[in-house]
């Protein structure tokens, strides 16, 4: 049966803005897609990658560029040969997700194998601020359980995770620089996130100098996000950190994330899964990658105005998402 393809963009507002090395959002721009097949419906989004420059206007044109292909039957797998890695093959390939979910009466997780599923418990994200203001964020967060606070390689660095460790003494904390340390930056500021019993650091380098890395003795175990998008990325990495962080924007899609978190696995890499901005129907596969991964950072949407309905759950600390959001819902109140 010939598919029927609808895509357009999406503005979105964040209820504040969203503060990392180098930009600041406080409203974004994403693709959206529905691929029909008969009266059935599968849905995708994706932001794309900001640090690649990727649009939504880009994405929107990728997309049509390859819609012929798509309406007369491509698969998954055909994706990942026609698109590259980005925001539009995710989009495109979790709407074949979910198609495939809803043509065949089974919930996405069953499809990639898993015994169901079980709700995550999931990072919350600061934006950078002062000290006093990250540690009053930290505070409103009262719920989470693991607090990442988003840093910029300036001297305020310490004091931010001074503050936010001494508001929330009980949570667990991991430090994301989004490309702002240096060697000389990190090296000094380790005392501190060691004495504020920092459990990660995400991305401390700017993608090409992962050398620095060899570097560091960390006690601490590093996370690499931006030097890691696809399969090929890992080799360079092997023996500089210790976990990658997957995100389907990145990879390009559920169905390759799944082939670069068993890869990675293969080369003894812990797995965390994250995300960028997106509502529910971006944290729903996240959700699915992440029953396989050690780390869990899905907690975005919570910075969104309104999302889809329905939409994933917060409960402290965890995050939960049933069948209904995306895929095939059991109960039979799939998303149509």
């Amino acid at each position: 049966m010939k598919r029927r393809l609808k895509a357009k963009i999406e503005s979105r507002p964040l209820k504040t803005p969203l503060r990392i090395t180098g930009h600041s959002f406080d409203t974004y721009e994403l693709l959206s897609v529905e691929i029909e097949e008969g009266s059935v419906t599968g849905r995708g989004e994706a932001w794309g990658v900001y640090f690649k420059g990727e649009t939504a206007a880009d994405l929107l044109s990728q997309v049509e560029a390859v819609s012929s292909e798509l309406c007369s039957g491509a698969s998954r797998e055909d994706l990942i040969r026609i698109l590259p890695a980005g925001g539009a093959r995710n989009a495109l390939d979790c709407a074949l997700w979910e198609l495939e979910s809803k043509l065949k009466r089974v919930p996405v997780a069953s499809l990639v194998g898993l015994n169901g599923t079980r709700p995550l418990q999931t990072m919350y994200t600061l934006s950078a601020d002062t000290p006093s203001e990250m540690a009053k964020m930290a505070l409103d967060f009262g719920p989470a359980r693991i607090i990442k606070l988003k840093l910029t390689g300036d001297p305020e660095d310490s004091e931010r995770v001074r503050a936010v460790g001494n508001a929330r003494p009980e949570v667990a904390l991991v430090v994301d620089a989004n490309q702002g340390f240096t060697p000389d930056s990190l090296d000094a500021l380790i005392p501190v996130l060691v004495s504020s019993r920092v459990e990660l650091i995400e991305q401390p380098f700017p993608v090409g100098h992962e050398e620095g890395l060899s570097l560091i003795r960390s006690p601490i175990p590093i996370v690499a996000d931006e030097s890691v998008c696809d399969i090929e990325d890992l080799e360079r990495l092997r023996g500089r950190v210790q976990a990658i962080n997957i995100k389907l924007d990145k990879c390009g899609g559920l169905t390759r994330g799944l082939q670069l978190a068993h890869e990675a696995r293969g080369m003894g890499f812990d797995l965390m899964v994250g995300c960028m901005l997106g509502t529910s129907l971006a944290a729903a596969p996240g959700f699915v990658i992440g029953q396989i991964c050690r780390y869990v950072d899905l907690d975005l949407v919570l910075r969104c105005v309104t999302d889809r309905v329905p939409g994933v759950q917060y409960d402290q600390g965890w995050i939960k998402c049933g069948p209904a959001v995306w895929g095939f819902d059991p109960s039979g109140e799939s998303t149509s």
